[in-house]
């Protein structure tokens, strides 16, 4: 990968956590528990499912430099997303964590040199993952479950359409009042 694609990727990876805090501001939190189906996550699932991730790509990243060669962990999301309770954690502290964690691991990576980005890990298949590798997959990561969170949201606005509110409702009553009275009909 040439320099700047690099630069580039490394710069999409650092703004995801804002592209995901920009996402959700835009739902209702009411709907963050929904679930579109029992296979699929909730809006508050992703964002746990995602600061786990977060720890575990901060670790991973430090092993690509500090012990290359290392065996490659990746973290088994379905079976951390049943074990370990997601329901009755705090979203507002997941959303602190991912942000915090990402800002160091992004700022550790902009500052290394070329070579560095050579450095692998080895997977279960005895195969090489190299550092650049890993960003890429990385840096896709949090889009993904922006759009995962979206698709969640469309079934949700299906299910629960947006009711009018009583001065809408009135509006509706009201105008065709007025134009009558202004024609001078009663």
């Amino acid at each position: 990968m040439k320099a700047d694609e690099r630069r580039q990727m490394l710069e999409s990876f650092g703004r995801g956590p804002a592209l995901l805090s920009a996402a959700l501001r835009k739902l209702p939190k009411k709907m963050w528990l929904f679930r579109p189906s029992p296979e699929c996550w909730s809006i508050h699932e992703i964002i746990h499912h995602l600061a786990d991730s977060e720890a575990s790509g901060y670790v991973q990243c430090r092993t690509f430099i500090a012990e290359p060669g290392s065996r490659y962990l990746p973290l088994n999301a379905a079976r951390w997303t049943d074990a370990l309770g997601y329901f009755h954690q705090s979203t507002r502290e997941a959303l602190e964590i991912i942000r915090r964690l990402r800002k160091m691991t992004y700022g550790l990576l902009v500052s290394l040199s070329d070579s560095a980005w050579y450095y692998a890990l080895e997977d279960a298949n005895n195969a090489e993952l190299f550092l650049e590798h890993w960003l890429s997959q990385q840096e896709r990561h949090i889009p993904h479950h922006i759009d995962q969170i979206h698709q969640n949201y469309d079934v949700w606005l299906k299910l629960h359409p947006p009711r009018k509110t009583p001065s809408q409702a009135r509006r509706t009553v009201v105008q065709p009042r007025r134009e009558m009275l202004s024609l001078g009909l009663r």
